[in-house]
């Protein structure tokens, strides 16, 4: 914490030169059962018949994950240990969730449960090896024609593409590709509609690979983190779908407890704002992130946007719920 001050205070005088809006959060999750950093991580599963029964999976990063409702009701606890980040996807009439095993800090996992949407609770699947090393961010990858991916950050840099497949009855996890990069990352979202996928390098910026197993192992630095726009560390990374191909790109500017955006397809800078002092408090050094655009009932229509509170004393940490149409409304977005 103390690391992150300091770097909020050498990085504020730039980062506060440029525009930055102000919504606020319209609920927030119950807090998380572990004691100081240990929130990290939200998913979103949204009830396409009845949008306000949706559920959001997130992580307590000491414990194991939870599950709440859009009150932000705590519906059920899975011990699973140390699990970092946390994405899901709909695959094969399930829900498939998949979250970052770090319980082995030298040999990462791919741990992956079931979400039973009805009853609200997690089961697991299983865990599978994804290399030596500490696992760290994770995101998931659905591209037309029915395979499923997952992507395994490690702490170091490296990131690990691992298929998801049915075996028999069960589901396994296999190893199918390996990228690097030069330092510690963690946030990564893929894009389903387009096939890129989206790393956080913490120091440096968000790197633009391609999401398909065969596609190329280099990557490409998109966004630096440059002290203004965004301002290291790069934390969450999340995407506004908008149409096929386009939506903006949402990375958490940790560095200043802010967020930015950058338009897709071409990442040209669209803004950036933060979530300030409300009824459900402000947000703080805002580790995972998640946004969806679709609708989520009355008060929710314009989508739901995620976002972990680094400071929510004098509770634990916990989640914030903000509206997708406020952050539209105040970034003036089209």
């Amino acid at each position: 914490m103390l690391l992150a001050t300091l770097m909020l205070l050498q990085t504020a005088p730039a980062a506060q030169n440029v525009p930055t809006a102000q919504v606020h959060a319209v609920g927030e999750t119950v807090a998380v059962a572990s004691l100081e950093d240990a929130a990290d991580d939200p998913a979103i599963w949204r009830n396409a018949r009845d949008p306000r029964q949706s559920l959001i999976v997130a992580t307590d990063k000491k414990a194991g994950l939870n599950v709440y409702d859009l009150s932000g009701k705590l519906r059920s606890t899975l011990p699973a240990g140390r699990v970092n980040n946390v994405d899901l996807r709909s695959w094969r009439g399930q829900v498939i969730v998949a979250a970052s095993d770090r319980n082995d800090k030298a040999n990462a996992k791919l741990a992956l449960y079931t979400l039973d949407t009805k009853a609200a609770k997690l089961t697991e699947i299983g865990r599978f090896d994804a290399g030596a090393g500490e696992a760290y961010g994770l995101c998931m990858y659905a591209p037309r024609g029915g395979k499923l991916y997952a992507f395994v950050v490690h702490k170091a840099g490296t990131i690990v593409q691992m298929e998801i497949l049915p075996e028999g009855g069960a589901i396994k996890a296999d190893r199918v590709r390996t990228m690097k990069l030069a330092t510690q990352s963690e946030g990564c979202v893929a894009d389903d509609r387009t096939g890129l996928l989206y790393v956080g390098e913490e120091d440096v910026g968000v790197w633009r690979f391609g999401a398909n197993s065969r596609d190329a192992l280099g990557g490409e630095k998109v966004i630096a983190a440059d002290g203004k726009t965004l301002v290291a560390d790069v934390e969450g990374v999340a995407i506004a779908v908008q149409g096929t191909r386009g939506g903006y790109l949402v990375v958490s500017s940790q560095g200043d407890s802010a967020y930015g955006l950058w338009r897709l397809p071409d990442l040209a800078y669209a803004g950036r704002f933060r979530i300030t002092a409300g009824k459900f408090g402000a947000t703080s050094e805002t580790d995972g992130i998640e946004v969806s655009t679709a609708g989520f009932g009355s008060g929710l229509q314009g989508g739901l946007m995620l976002a972990q509170d680094g400071d929510n004393a004098p509770a634990a940490q916990n989640f914030k719920l903000v509206r997708w149409a406020d952050v539209r409304k105040a970034l003036r977005l089209k």
